[in-house]
């Protein structure tokens, strides 16, 4: 018999299943990196210094001593700047002049839309606050008690008495200091903007949960809606739907859209598969799959969305008003004008009482759960509303107090704010000028000059290599076309100044938020 070799196996090649040799294993380096059989490099990643610092010396020897012999880099030459204004104002003006869709041209559509949109504004700014007229019959407004009333009763069925005090002690915050009559201009606005724009918005999130394709081309159109300043289109709004609250409504839904849309996506995104499943194997056709089970399961999801959309239309009340809103935030535009500080500031006051009572009554509707029975209940709750609204029209036609708000009980605090703020202004100026001096001089001073500084060709090359080491190649090019954009455009040192002013709000703000909301999570 043959003794077995005591020879000592080679560990790097162990026998395959075979018998023969198997390849080389791939033995692992200190680094964690493999090789098969070379031998392993020693050159480390590129540090990312070695890439900023050449950059960062450059820019300062650039901004320092380079205008003499590169003025180039600090303003786009003219010949370099493609007239982006005078396309952008050719298209406005082919749009309101030319456009046409064969019967129609797109101004008749334009002004067909506000057209459509003032009847049902007109109606609800009736109901709540002007009354109408019949023929020879005039309907009262429906009257503060009655409209405090019906939130009450909302607040009370969506939650409890709490929430229904609560709404009913806003309200009466409202009339009580003489803001009712703008409150319901402005609520007028706000019932017939939400809706479009909750319905909008809904049927978009729906396309774009349904066809992928759709949800990849509306994504960047979202992000520019929520990106651009509010400003820039108000100016085509106002030439295409006219100076009015139909112009500030269509402004308003184009601002509060973009989050409905995200947030339907977000929420049918997180139905359970066992409910698209069961529904499928049910026979469900494709509207009963959507509307029967994904939209229903998704309820609280798009409730919040209608929050969502309710507070952004009211962060909209005041600049809507530049176009022709009017109601509160007219109000207010107009004690700015006027220096009014104490009517501004009851306004506005207003304005937050007001989104706080439909934010309470909207959040406690997104998470109050679906009745499956109960009928009897809801028609003895339609019927308390209608007796509700009835009997306090007929008791304001005989009582106006109980029509409108008493003029003698009307409280103003308009001279209280004036007074505190001269005050202010008069015994604490030396501390205040003293704070406002330390901010500038060490803070915003300072990155001011830093950012107005920087030359366009070194701030388009930085945010390109920025962007590309954290998105990829694609989204640094995207980046620093943008980029280039805005410097030949003529708005560098605009945009410069307006970046330096973000970098001090977000430090500031994050100096002082973060803490908070440790502390406040801590506790």
């Amino acid at each position: 018999m043959r003794a077995p070799s005591l020879a000592k196996p080679d560990l790097a090649t162990p026998p395959g299943p075979s018998g023969d040799a198997a390849p080389p294993l791939l033995v692992s380096n200190i680094s964690g990196e493999r090789s098969g059989g070379r031998a392993p490099s020693t050159r480390g990643p590129l540090h990312p210094l070695a890439l900023w610092i050449p950059l960062l010396v450059a820019a300062i020897v650039v901004a320092r001593w380079g205008a003499p012999y590169v003025p180039w880099a600090f303003e786009v030459p003219p010949g370099w700047r493609p007239p982006f204004e005078a396309w952008l104002g050719g298209a406005v003006d082919w749009l309101q002049d030319e456009a046409t869709f064969g019967l129609f041209t797109f101004r008749e559509l334009t002004r067909g839309v506000s057209t459509v949109l003032e009847v049902p504004y007109d109606a609800v700014v009736a109901l709540l606050s002007g009354g109408a007229t019949l023929g020879a019959i005039t309907l009262p407004p429906l009257s503060w008690l009655a409209l405090t009333g019906l939130l009450g009763l909302a607040g009370a069925w969506a939650r409890g008495p709490v929430l229904a005090a609560v709404i009913v002690a806003a309200m009466l915050f409202i009339a009580a200091f003489g803001q009712w009559t703008s409150a319901m201009v402005t609520l007028a606005s706000i019932v017939i903007a939400v809706p479009l724009g909750v319905a909008g918005g809904l049927m978009l999130g729906l396309a774009a949960h349904r066809w992928p394709g759709f949800a990849r081309a509306l994504t960047p159109v979202l992000d520019l809606m929520q990106t651009i300043p509010v400003f820039a289109y108000l100016v085509p709004i106002l030439i295409l739907f006219g100076f009015g609250p139909v112009a500030a409504i269509v402004a308003t839904i184009i601002y509060a859209m973009p989050p409905m849309t995200r947030i339907t996506q977000l929420a049918l995104a997180r139905v359970p598969s066992d409910l698209s499943d069961l529904g499928r194997m049910t026979g469900c056709s494709r509207t009963q799959m959507t509307w029967w089970v994904m939209v229903p399961s998704a309820r609280a999801g798009l409730m919040l969305g209608v929050n969502q959309v309710i507070m952004l239309s009211l962060n909209m009340v005041i600049i809507a008003s530049m176009i022709g809103a009017g109601g509160l935030g007219y109000d207010v535009l107009t004690s700015l004008r006027r220096l009014d500080i104490g009517g501004g500031i009851e306004a506005g006051i207003a304005i937050v009482v007001m989104a706080v009572a439909l934010d309470r009554l909207s959040q406690a509707f997104s998470v109050r759960p679906p009745r499956t029975h109960g009928q009897g209940r809801s028609r003895h709750a339609r019927t308390l509303l209608l007796v509700l609204v009835l009997g306090t029209t007929l008791a304001g036609a005989l009582v106006p107090a109980l029509e409108s708000w008493p003029a003698r009980l009307t409280i103003s605090t308009g001279a209280f704010w004036t007074e505190t703020m001269q005050w202010l202004n008069v015994n604490l100026f030396e501390e205040l000028e003293r704070i406002k001096g330390f901010f500038l001089t060490w803070l915003m001073l300072p990155v001011k000059r830093f950012f107005v500084g920087i030359p366009w060709v070194w701030g388009v090359l930085v945010t390109g290599i920025a962007i590309a080491r954290i998105g990829g190649a694609r989204l640094g090019l995207t980046a620093a076309a943008m980029a280039w954009f805005v410097a030949a455009s003529g708005f560098w040192d605009e945009a410069m100044v307006t970046l330096y002013l973000i970098s001090v709000s977000v430090l500031v703000a994050s100096a002082v938020g973060i803490p908070l909301g440790l502390w406040a999570g801590q506790r």
